[in-house]
């Protein structure tokens, strides 16, 4: 039986957050903000619902290559452990590289890159259907002969390595530099910065970037997102953003061939006639700023208090779906997804906000209709009150926000 790693380390995510939320606070260092914090966990609390729905197909993908067309029957002994991690991170080096240069795959992969901020909850910030093509990298690695299990259990263990390089906190590591990825060098592959763009793919050993010509040393101060800033909380914007952009500029070309290559160049691609290819541009240190939002307290309060909702009902989703009928866990994952939008419309204090926040609420009382009988009475007492208790306090911050209507109405 395969374990999810993932989700059992989520409380070890979490501590070791408040760790360096602690750090940062009682240093001084600025590196958290509640509105991006809890955007990007937002991401990371979506790509796992959103999981849910595609793990078994893709899984299938790897395990019917393995299971008819393998070449090796290959044991379980530590060597072919060792022989796999060295593959796995070969094959992520390469799949990660790719969503850099392929407009198609960077679509996905931009999520990951949008947070202006670099902390652990960067980590967790995960685009929602990269999973859809990233497996289809390590398919050689089936055709080998490695057991499903064992690729599920390495391939775990790669993407948690990444979680503790995504912190400021680490300076340089010596020796180890030259050798595994550390927080150095993953804050410049997050950098902004026009010679940082591209570099460092690695995920747990740097010799890739180092064999390939894709490692940049930390030299100058790291401006963290993406060159066209994001400049939104919104979750389901933030995965489909990139969508729109690549669509309009797909409209604008002449022929059907560049309408197609849109898809498949490089980032900042465009044909001749359209000004051609559009390299980054550089970091404006004097006019930079951060997108902030323009949430009043009472608001961002209110988002904090729905985001726990939704960890909360995130997490046992997590670990009760294989229990639940489809349209259980469908429409779990839709009140959980609302919310987290909810979320980000509150830090941006949206024009559209009120009206969609008590829809939200008033939906919400009808979801513990679909489960019935009484295993579910004391899950569906909780609930209820709880969302009895989230449209109190929205009623209480409905007038902050009628008093600013100009601008959210």
């Amino acid at each position: 039986m395969h374990v999810d790693y993932i989700a059992l380390s989520i409380p070890v995510f979490f501590i070791l957050i408040a760790i360096e939320l602690a750090y940062s606070y009682f240093n001084r260092l600025n590196y958290y903000r509640l509105n991006d914090s809890i955007a990007n966990l937002s991401q990371g609390i979506g790509q796992q619902i959103t999981g849910i729905f595609m793990k078994t197909a893709l899984f299938f993908g790897y395990k019917y290559i393995y299971d008819h067309w393998r070449l090796f029957d290959l044991p379980s002994t530590l060597l072919v452990w060792i022989l796999l991690f060295t593959g796995v991170d070969f094959f992520y080096y390469w799949f990660h590289r790719m969503s850099h240069q392929v407009n198609a795959l960077w679509a996905a992969h931009i999520v990951h890159h949008q947070s202006e901020e670099y902390n652990l909850t960067v980590a967790l910030r995960q685009s929602w259907f990269q999973g859809w093509f990233s497996w289809v990298f390590y398919l050689p690695l089936a055709f080998l002969g490695f057991d499903p299990i064992m690729f599920l259990t390495i391939s775990a263990f790669n993407t948690l390595y990444q979680f503790w390089i995504h912190t400021r906190a680490i300076g340089n590591m010596g020796w180890l530099e030259y050798i595994i990825n550390t927080p150095s060098h993953h804050r410049v592959h997050h950098g902004s910065n026009p010679k940082y763009i591209d570099k460092n793919h690695a995920g747990t050993l740097i010799i890739w970037d180092r064999m390939f010509g894709t490692f940049q040393k930390e030299e100058e101060p790291v401006y963290y997102g993406i060159t066209k800033p994001l400049a939104s909380w919104n979750p389901v914007w933030a995965n489909f953003h990139y969508w729109f952009d690549l669509a309009a500029l797909s409209a604008k070309a002449r022929n059907w061939q560049d309408r197609v290559m849109v898809f498949f160049k490089a980032p900042g691609w465009q044909p001749a006639y359209l000004g051609g290819y559009q390299p980054a541009p550089g970091i404006d240190v004097v006019n930079y700023k951060k997108f902030d939002g323009s949430a009043r307290f009472s608001l961002s309060m209110y988002s904090l208090y729905q985001f726990v909702i939704a960890l909360a009902a995130g997490s046992a989703l997590l670990f009760s779906y294989m229990h639940l009928e489809t349209v259980q866990n469908v429409a779990a994952a839709v009140f959980i997804i609302a919310t987290l939008v909810s979320c980000g419309a509150l830090f941006e204090n949206n024009k559209w906000l009120t009206v969609f926040e008590w829809t939200r609420l008033i939906a919400s009382f009808f979801l513990v209709l679909l489960f019935p009988g009484e295993k579910y009475v004391v899950w569906k007492m909780v609930f209820t009150i709880v969302q009895a208790i989230s449209v109190i306090y929205f009623l209480i911050v409905f007038k902050k926000i009628r008093d600013h209507a100009g601008q959210t109405v």
